[in-house]
């Protein structure tokens, strides 16, 4: 390792302690060396994600430097989500030596899963329903979202449906799951091709899971499985 890439990795290590001392146990930083054929891990503070020095580049981290090289861009506030369905924000910025070139990668990941849970408990608390907000047959009138694109729809039938049981998917049981994938089910939502990948993702669970959710809840309803669009 050369003087100038050791004493990068020693004035990330001071900022990484730094800033998970200031923002507590939902925060995780992480170093990756960029320069390694293996881009692996060499430094981590707090324990969001669960890795470990040693482990290899995400793709979040990879793809993009990949893609551009040395002119590859720093990435801001953007969500990222755990095996189990936590939800992070995170920030990548690529750091360079004095001849420009990428040796570094640091990350910040910030669990916001209790923030999200939060916000869910307060819209239930001051939402205010009255007789403009129904329509004739008493059912309450809830704003569309227009939507440019299918991914866009299936987020948007899947924010309604998590927004309906009050907490996020991380926070919930295995009941409340199925009863997710029960609104989705009756929204439409699974005819859409490629969702059952995207709530799977969304909820933290195997595709296979929410094929068994689907199977009980068309099963309930006589309806076949063959249905789902892949």
């Amino acid at each position: 390792m050369s003087k100038e890439k050791d004493r990068l990795l020693s004035n990330l290590k001071q900022l990484a302690e730094l800033m998970t001392r200031m923002f507590g146990d939902q925060c995780e930083v992480t170093i990756h060396d960029v320069t390694t054929q293996q881009m692996q891990l060499v430094h981590i503070t707090g324990n969001v994600t669960g890795r470990a020095p040693g482990a290899p580049v995400t793709d979040v981290v990879a793809r993009p430097l990949l893609t551009y090289g040395d002119a590859v861009k720093d990435r801001h506030c953007f969500m990222t989500l755990t095996d189990d369905g936590r939800e992070l924000k995170s920030s990548t910025s690529y750091i360079r030596d004095s001849k420009g070139k990428v040796v570094y990668a640091f990350c910040i990941n910030y669990n916001t899963t209790d923030f999200h849970n939060a916000i869910q408990l307060m819209k239930s608390f001051v939402n205010v329903t009255n007789a403009e907000n129904h329509d004739a047959d008493g059912q309450e009138i809830k704003p569309e979202k227009i939507s440019f694109s299918i991914n866009s729809t299936v987020d948007t039938l899947f924010e309604q449906a998590v927004a309906e049981i009050g907490k996020r998917p991380a926070s919930m049981n295995t009941d409340e799951k199925v009863r997710l994938v029960r609104i989705l089910e009756l929204k439409g939502a699974f005819q859409i091709r490629g969702v059952v990948n995207q709530v799977a993702l969304r909820l933290g669970v195997t595709n296979f899971t929410v094929y068994n959710y689907l199977k009980k809840i068309r099963a309930a309803n006589g309806t076949a499985i063959r249905e789902i669009i892949h």
